[in-house]
């Protein structure tokens, strides 16, 4: 009883974090915010590639700043528009959006939901995990832009007009006010999960009481059954974990290319939420290195993550056309450069 209390205790928090990440972007979006997003992107002077950069950037920055499984919620749909609106190489901005997500989740423990769980048994303040990850941060982000525009550099080419691109606005309100909150709690709390879902909660009351958002369009947007589904799938296996030696020393005074080794590996087979209950259950000497391997490591095929699996229907659901032996060859040479580049920057 007592291994399935600290598992629930060290599982629930990363889930009530992205819901309350979830309601607040989609407030945000309401108010025009990704919207514009998407446009100033595309309004960029320059060639497309120029525009692809931008918008990657602005991927990177939702990903670590408003969890990754938000960046593509909402960032895939803004990559895309700003794609159409430019008549550019659609590819490049689809699986960009993605590759971004997983890369630029580093550097904030909220940006990704295995920041948390792998550390749920540590007392790290924000600030301090940051301060280990950051160059790693910028590393995995500087290769993700430079292997996507490597790969698509001939469509890319071409230059088109910003002028022909229409303008579009958002409104300051609760959303973009409620990010800003969220931000300040997941660099200074160590445990900011019940702060932000308040957050989510208040601004999402007050956009549905202007009218702003609907009932459906926030659940739609949550999807808790998936939330709660994985929820119950990372406390299980984490409860395994606890109540058995098995996995007690695989990570246990091993080098830091096993762990990301490992960390990859775990991540495809089993997803990263599952693993990371996996291994935080037991001692990890090397717990950022672990990391590398649960949030670049899914860049490798699309089994890997949430995030994955939501750019895949949410791709489909705005007309684009994913392969997954596209996403493996290059997520493939993408993710090992990243990790291969990051190891020594977090050991």
């Amino acid at each position: 009883m007592h291994a399935l209390t600290t598992a629930l205790s060290d599982t629930w928090p990363p889930f009530v974090l992205v819901a309350g990440l979830l309601l607040i972007g989609h407030v945000a979006s309401a108010e025009g915010l990704f919207r514009f997003a998407g446009t100033w992107c595309a309004r960029v002077p320059g060639g497309d590639a120029a525009v692809l950069v931008v918008t990657l950037l602005a991927v990177a920055l939702v990903s670590a700043l408003l969890n990754l499984d938000t960046a593509v919620v909402f960032m895939t749909p803004v990559a895309l528009q700003a794609s159409r609106a430019r008549k550019a190489d659609e590819t490049a901005f689809l699986y960009g959006a993605i590759f971004m997500s997983n890369s630029a989740s580093l550097l904030l423990l909220g940006s990704n939901l295995t920041n948390l769980l792998v550390f749920a048994g540590h007392s790290v303040r924000g600030s301090a995990f940051t301060s280990h990850t950051w160059s790693a941060w910028l590393v995995s982000v500087a290769l993700t832009i430079a292997v996507v525009v490597g790969w698509r550099w001939r469509p890319l080419r071409s230059s088109g007009s910003p002028s022909s691109v229409a303008k579009e606005s958002f409104s300051l309100g609760p959303g973009v006010v409620g990010t800003v909150a969220a931000v300040a709690f997941m660099l200074l709390l160590s445990q900011p999960a019940l702060w932000v879902l308040g957050v989510g909660l208040v601004v999402e009351f007050i956009a549905l009481a202007r009218r702003r958002t609907t009932v459906a369009g926030a659940w739609r947007v949550v999807n808790l059954a998936t939330i709660t589904g994985l929820f119950v799938v990372a406390s299980a296996v984490g409860w395994f974990a606890r109540g058995t030696t098995l996995t007690a020393h695989w990570l246990h005074g091993t080098s830091v290319a096993t762990t990301v080794a490992l960390g990859t590996l775990s991540a495809l087979v089993i997803n990263n939420l599952p693993a990371a209950s996996l291994f935080a259950a037991h001692g990890v000497t090397h717990p950022y290195a672990l990391l590398l391997g649960l949030d670049l490591g899914p860049n490798l095929f699309v089994t890997g993550a949430l995030s994955s699996l939501l750019w895949w229907r949410i791709a489909h659901e705005h007309g684009a056309r994913p392969r997954l032996v596209t996403f493996a060859l290059v997520g493939t040479v993408l993710g090992v450069a990243a990790m291969a580049a990051s190891a020594p920057l977090v050991s």
